[in-house]
């Protein structure tokens, strides 16, 4: 059965923050942390498989026509807004996803995935739950650009100060876009290929577990992102074919990265 929820470490619609941390490794060290995470964590409430951890992710990118958010120009280098879907599921959340001050701010809402033709309109329609989401892409002449997919593996714990989540993407992907619709017909890109983003997410102080967990798998976190990774490689505005900064993959040395 496909989970309808968002299994995030903030459910609802209202602003939220939290502090994450992002590593890409190695499929030799992924599998190491997967066997850690399930003997240490919870499986994710909406997760499904033999180990209830897992499910695909497929989100739709918004940016400019010059594609400022890529390019990170001036206010649009602080915030991404996306379209977010759970495995096969008839329901998508409206993402607005923000850093201030070293933590991340999410904002969604839930609507029918039928309802996000209506982001094409040319007014945003009072009473609707992605009302708001419709207004701030207008203002912002953002539309969707490419369509990024990957394979989570998801667990949960509970700390003094809050739940905390550890995941692992496998198989991240992207295919370009036009328009306000999910594309299943065209062969996507691979970005990662052997590689794997990690990510810690909590509230407050890093919690003692994951301190423990980074020292013993020596993680030393470096900046990255999966959407400039899907800018360099589908030749997106300015970026593409060019080796930008900030794209899934190691660093000299072949330290993970922090992606942001």
């Amino acid at each position: 059965m496909e989970t309808l929820q968002s299994p995030s470490i903030d459910p609802g619609q209202f602003k939220k923050f939290a502090s994450e941390i992002k590593f890409v490794i190695g499929r030799p060290l992924a599998e190491e942390v997967r066997s850690w995470a399930r003997r240490n964590m919870m499986a994710d409430p909406h997760g499904l498989g033999s180990d209830q951890d897992a499910y695909t992710i497929t989100t739709l990118y918004l940016d400019t026509a010059d594609f400022d958010v890529l390019s990170r120009t001036g206010s649009f280098a602080r915030g991404k807004y996306r379209i977010r879907r759970y495995g096969s599921s008839s329901v998508v959340f409206l993402e607005r996803k923000m850093k201030s001050r070293g933590l991340v701010c999410k904002k969604r809402s839930q609507v029918e995935l039928a309802e996000i033709a209506r982001l094409a309109r040319p007014e945003a329609e009072r009473g609707w739950a992605g009302y708001w989401f419709h207004r701030r892409i207008l203002a912002r002449r953002l539309r969707p650009v490419c369509q990024i997919s990957y394979s989570r593996t998801a667990r949960m714990g509970m700390t003094e100060t809050g739940p905390i989540r550890l995941t692992l993407d496998d198989a991240v992907r992207a295919v370009p876009v036009e328009g306000f619709a999910f594309d299943s017909r065209h062969h996507p890109v691979p970005l990662s290929e052997d590689r794997i983003v990690l990510e810690l997410k909590y509230r407050g102080e890093v919690p003692a577990l994951f301190q423990g967990f980074m020292e013993e798998y020596s993680l030393n976190p470096r900046n990255s992102s999966k959407y400039r990774s899907a800018g360099k490689a589908l030749n997106l505005g300015q970026l593409g074919g060019v080796a930008g900064d900030g794209a899934i993959g190691f660093p000299a040395g072949g330290a993970p990265c922090l992606i942001f």
